[in-house]
């Protein structure tokens, strides 16, 4: 199996300028250019010799998780800027479960703002947790580890400083924040929302 690197449809983005998007697309490209090497040289030191080879191959695989989830992770964040900003519906199931959690749908947006506010790079990542039909808001260090395990994501905001040093400072991450927030098509995170219920 090869990944295919995807391409996304995004508009002209409030605070977000080309230059910024396109290093981050570029970032994004090389996760899928060494998910598919690491699988290849698996492959191959397998063929060639598995039983000589173990201490590669495993390590290649630890090496896996780190590609892997970058590729995904950074498919998740262009995914939601896709087709413009779109605010979430007050009647759907998300909106429904971040007032029962944080008393309105603003105060979801502002708790998801205090986790991007967390000191360090890493990823502020909207989980739905089916089995207590709730919503769970994390800071994910490294994005192969610390995942909430088995939740499905609904969004991610990438809060590494590749994402937003072309246009911001690092003390300024919080503008990145705001501007990425204000270009979130909310219907994007609703459609996961509902795949996952």
């Amino acid at each position: 199996m090869t990944y295919p690197t995807r391409t996304f449809d995004l508009p002209d983005l409030t605070g977000l300028s080309k230059e910024q998007i396109t290093a981050h697309l570029a970032l994004y490209e090389g996760y899928v250019k060494h998910t598919n090497l690491i699988m290849e040289k698996i492959a191959k030191l397998k063929d060639e010799d598995a039983a000589g080879n173990p201490y590669l191959i495993n390590e290649l695989r630890r090496r896996l998780g780190f590609e892997f989830d970058g590729m995904r992770m950074h498919e998740y964040y262009f995914e939601q800027l896709e087709g413009g900003a779109a605010p979430a519906q007050s009647s759907s199931s998300l909106t429904t479960l971040a007032t029962e959690k944080y008393g309105s749908f603003e105060g979801l947006v502002q708790h998801v703002k205090e986790v991007a506010g967390t000191r360090g790079i890493g990823w502020t990542v909207l989980y739905f947790d089916p089995q207590g039909n709730t919503l769970h808001t994390a800071w994910v260090s490294d994005h192969e580890l610390g995942q909430l395990s088995g939740l499905p994501i609904l969004f991610a905001i990438d809060m590494w400083e590749h994402a937003y040093m072309v246009d911001y400072l690092p003390k300024e991450k919080m503008h990145y924040v705001d501007a990425f927030l204000a270009n979130l098509n909310w219907s994007v995170v609703e459609k996961r929302m509902q795949e996952a219920a």
